[in-house]
């Protein structure tokens, strides 16, 4: 279904370098999108596709134009073939399989072929950018399946399903219901484009698929990053751990940027030792799962500066092959369409993240025995005394946590390493990108779900302790209270066992929408 959302705010691309969180704005459609307005950027478009023109009825060979794709780049295309070659390169492209992509997929999807495309030299026109921005401002969606790119000759067969509705071919969601691509089109106002020599080919023939999620898994990534540092501090207080291991001297004298953040967020939410109520340690040193949490959450930290940048250098190149270059009238054949380093970057992310699902997950089986969790009820039952013996509190939702953390473990075999040779082995070496941006992406949901149970048990816990007037609430900090305040409004207490998937599927939602207030507020 469309979201419904209006925004008056807009993106402008064209004219500079497109952010992550610009693109996300436009896949959630909190932002609209418009075409840079100068005519000297207008004039550097047209001014390229007239120059591949030129070339085209010059009679000189350009790969893809006038001659066939891939290995059949050695046959030549007869001069009154060449118009009909876009048309065919789109139609056997699809053959695409797997579930569907939904709407935010979709829309940064085509956000990101957008954008390689304003760079210029892709030798397209000014109409079709402007028919891909009309696509996203209609909300008229290609349905895109997931399967069927190896990462290079970029994600031909999903961007074939662009080409094809650009053209007025294939289906879309259109208002919440599937229809012809033609049908959308029409109640819109627009008409299917007529392809011309190159366009599909600059539309297919790139990285814009797996850019795309890949962009908003990085976003999601960041956002579990600062969630699981506040359920570390809610789990720290629930176990009455030692936030001695937070010391700042500590993260002086192993100075990993991102592992210091996240320690600074813990003694944000934890404050001093004499702060918290009447609550000391039990022990010395507390486990890893609490103790090493700066150290776990921070190799994610530390990781996504570097992601950020080999992100934002893919979105905003020109990706396709061949690539022209006016000033120096040139025709320039490469492989620009390789995913590599999307690749590489999905493939470290997911790790990273899958390591947060394990430790929220440890999190959980300290607080729910009695063998760790510092005198707190068995599976931290909120029941009466004399309904105990037929209440059992989280221990089901501690299986979840369980079952979700190995599923998000299993998850993080890389996909670079299993390049195929396709295709007569012209496409030899590839590079998995779109592979290994789904498996981020699934990942990230499996740990968003780690964390929303987490969320839950760490809150009851902390519950217990202020019931048992081992904490005080009038001094936990500001984070703290609001965090336990919001997700209260949403699931209360525990106190007689009751169903919690609706629960857990409504924090879902808002962790998502990153509803909650956490300690940086980028935009988004």
């Amino acid at each position: 279904m469309t979201s419904g959302k209006k925004t008056e705010a807009h993106v402008v691309v064209g004219e500079g370098v497109l952010s992550i969180e610009d693109l996300v704005l436009i896949a959630r459609r909190d932002r609209g999108i418009r075409l840079n307005p100068d005519p000297v950027w207008k004039e550097r478009i047209q001014e390229g596709a007239r120059f591949l023109d030129q070339m085209v009825r010059s009679g000189r060979p350009i790969y893809g134009v006038n001659t066939g794709y891939g290995e059949s780049c050695q046959t030549t295309v007869p001069a009154d073939q060449i118009e009909e070659l876009p048309a065919q390169l789109t139609r056997f492209h699809g053959c695409g399989l797997g579930r569907i992509l939904d709407e935010e997929k979709t829309r940064a999807v085509l956000v990101a072929r957008l954008v390689s495309l304003v760079q210029g030299a892709s030798g397209v026109r000014l109409e079709l950018l402007e028919r891909l921005k009309d696509l996203l401002h209609h909300n008229i969606l290609p349905r895109i399946p997931e399967e069927g790119s190896v990462g290079a000759s970029g994600d031909l067969t999903p961007l074939s399903y662009i080409a094809g509705v650009l053209a007025g071919e294939r289906s879309v969601l259109f208002e919440g219901e599937v229809c012809t691509a033609a049908e959308a089109l029409e109640q819109c106002g627009l008409r299917p484009l007529r392809l011309l020599p190159k366009e599909a080919l600059a539309l297919m023939n790139g990285t814009s698929m797996m850019t795309g999620l890949a962009c908003l898994a990085f976003r999601r990534a960041r956002y579990l990053l600062e969630l699981g540092s506040r359920i570390t501090a809610l789990a720290v207080l629930g176990k009455a751990g030692n936030r001695q291991h937070f010391h700042p001297r500590l993260f002086e004298l192993k100075p990993h940027p991102g592992q210091a953040e996240v320690a600074t967020w813990l003694r944000s939410d934890l404050g001093n030792p004499t702060d918290l109520g009447t609550v000391t340690p039990g022990r010395l040193q507390d486990s890893y799962a609490l103790r090493c949490a700066p150290h776990i959450l921070g190799v994610l930290a530390d990781a996504l500066p570097w992601m950020r940048k080999t992100l934002e250098i893919e979105l905003n190149s020109a990706n396709d092959n061949p690539l022209i270059d006016v000033a120096s009238e040139s025709i320039l054949h490469g492989g620009n369409f390789y995913g590599g380093h999307v690749a590489f970057a999905m493939d470290c992310l997911k790790t990273a993240v899958a390591n947060v699902a394990d430790l929220l997950d440890r999190q959980v089986i300290l607080l729910l025995s009695r063998n760790t969790n510092r005198g707190l009820r068995e599976n931290l039952t909120g029941c009466t005394q004399e309904r105990l013996p037929i209440n059992h509190g989280f221990k089901a939702v501690g299986i979840g946590t369980s079952a979700w953390a190995a599923e998000a473990l299993k998850g993080t075999m890389p996909a670079s390493v299993f390049s195929r040779s396709t295709e007569n082995h012209n496409q030899d070496k590839v590079s998995m990108g779109t592979i290994a941006a789904r498996d981020c992406l699934r990942v990230i949901e499996l740990t968003e779900q780690v964390a929303v149970a987490t969320l839950l048990v760490t809150l009851q816990a902390v519950d217990l302790r202020l019931e048992a007037g081992e904490l005080d609430e009038s001094a936990l900090p500001p984070g703290i209270t609001l965090m336990r305040q919001q997700v209260r409004e949403r699931s209360p207490m525990l106190r007689e066992d009751r169903e919690l998937d609706g629960d857990l599927l409504r924090l879902l939602v808002d962790l998502r929408a990153e509803r909650w207030e956490l300690y940086s507020r980028e935009a988004v």
